[in-house]
């Protein structure tokens, strides 16, 4: 019981932070030219799951895996924001 309630968590938090990153790249970051950058992603992912480490420690039904999943979620979330920046803006 507690496995399949600790997997729901870890994927509601994953698809949480996905939106919420996609969300914020698109809306607020918009004319930030680091985002658009190929590594701004793999920054955000591994600093969200460095983040999350000592969180999950504490917490009893999640683990390392959910801050993994999240961060990874994170990364994707944000490269998926920045495309959508890319594709949105007028070419000149």
């Amino acid at each position: 019981m507690y496995l399949i309630l600790s997997i729901l968590v870890s994927f509601a938090a994953s698809m949480l932070a996905y939106a919420q990153a996609r969300s914020f790249v698109t809306r607020r970051l918009r004319y930030v030219d680091a985002v658009q950058t190929p590594l701004a992603p793999f920054v955000a992912g591994i600093a969200v799951a460095v983040v999350l480490l000592p969180v999950v420690a504490i917490l009893p039904l999640v683990g390392v895996g959910t801050a993994v999943s999240v961060g990874l979620a994170v990364g994707a979330g944000v490269a998926a924001g920045a495309r959508d920046v890319r594709h949105s803006l007028p070419r000149y």
